[in-house]
């Protein structure tokens, strides 16, 4: 017979055991989108800017895209300061540059932390997701509607069909390029897709991913109205890989970039490619991001066609800082370390006149 539990060691598991977790109803995709609804007019932009950036991606447009913004949003009023400024931006650089804006409401996460304004907008760990993913869409709505193409980081398979009919680029990041999930997601997607290679720079998981989302897949996702369905997706034809460094080191260098692109050609994947300036490539640093994007350039005028894309991280003024909702400076990242509108404008500036 098994020995009876004592009435202390019984006393410490119950103090010890979690507290039963709790559900709250979330709206439907299909509400979320009759609530904040796409016009008819938009829907054309939209669809316009995704053709562009497929065209770039493909080779039939010979523009830069860049996909520029903050590391990740959590004041939408300081977001929509910032796309005012980028969509005048855009105009001036229009003839060299496809700028695409970054609205990032998805942060991955290593152990725990902020997990972006999707979950948890008023930054306090209240969690109001109902909340986050309106104020989601209705930011990217907001942006899309002062011309900008939107890119976000798909991080949450069933968000996706919250926001992607608003989406003009994706990423797929480094953490989950190699997630099957994540693969399949891309393979159902409108918008073109950038998986990330691996935090150890492994770029050959990038390409591995642009294989799989290149091919159909029956997957299991949610309907407009929030049921279970197996969906059968067409395959996504626009991947492609971004290069953004791994264990510290960077991987934007010519001899990278050409490694990579044979590693593409061998597998009969797009050779074509961006440069994420940030992260590894950056060591982490956010004010080498100047360089990382002018040795780009300078690869770009030597004559490599096959960088195609940049990406930068970017707010409204430079740096980072801690996330204490009673002492937020405003336009500042509360997550990776962003160069400033002064800076990202002179940069984007050099771009158009240096491919002019």
């Amino acid at each position: 017979m098994n020995a009876p539990i004592s009435p202390a060691l019984n006393m410490k598991r119950t103090a010890s055991a979690p507290e039963a977790s709790t559900a709250t109803l979330l709206p439907t995709p299909a509400q979320l989108r009759q609530s904040v609804a796409i016009e008819a007019a938009l829907a054309r932009q939209i669809s316009s800017q995704r053709k562009a950036v497929h065209d770039i991606l493909s080779g039939q447009d010979d523009r830069l895209l860049v996909v520029v913004g903050p590391c990740s949003i959590h004041d939408p009023d300081a977001a929509l300061e910032y796309a005012d400024r980028l969509a005048v931006l855009s105009e001036q650089v229009s003839e060299r540059l496809l700028p695409v804006m970054r609205v990032y409401v998805e942060k991955p996460r290593t152990t725990v932390g902020w997990k972006g304004l999707a979950y948890d907008p008023d930054l306090d760990g209240s969690g109001d997701m109902a909340k986050g993913i309106t104020l989601s869409r209705e930011l990217m709505h907001a942006v899309a509607a002062r011309g900008l193409p939107v890119a976000t980081e798909l991080l949450q398979p069933m968000l996706a069909p919250y926001l992607d009919d608003l989406l003009s680029w994706v990423a797929i990041g480094a953490r989950t390029t190699e997630s099957q999930l994540h693969r399949e997601l891309a393979s159902d997607l409108a918008a073109a897709v950038g998986f990330k290679n691996a935090t150890s720079g492994d770029v050959q998981i990038a390409i591995d991913a642009m294989q799989a989302a290149a091919h159909g897949h029956q997957r299991f996702a949610q309907d407009a109205n929030g049921r279970p369905v197996m969906q059968q997706s067409a395959g996504n034809p626009h991947t492609h890989v971004v290069l953004r460094g791994g264990h510290g080191e960077p991987n934007y260098q010519a001899s990278h970039v050409q490694a990579a692109v044979k590693a593409l050609a061998q597998a009969g994947q797009n050779p074509r490619l961006m440069v994420d300036c940030s992260h590894a490539n950056a060591r982490k640093d956010h004010r080498r991001q100047n360089e990382v994007m002018l040795d780009v350039l300078a690869q770009r005028q030597a004559g490599n066609a096959n960088l195609v894309a940049l990406m930068l991280e970017s707010h409204l003024f430079e740096g980072k800082q801690p996330l204490n909702p009673s002492a937020l400076r405003y336009g500042v990242s509360v997550t990776d370390a962003c160069i400033g509108w002064e800076a990202t404008e002179r940069l984007l500036k050099t771009a158009a006149e240096r491919l002019g």
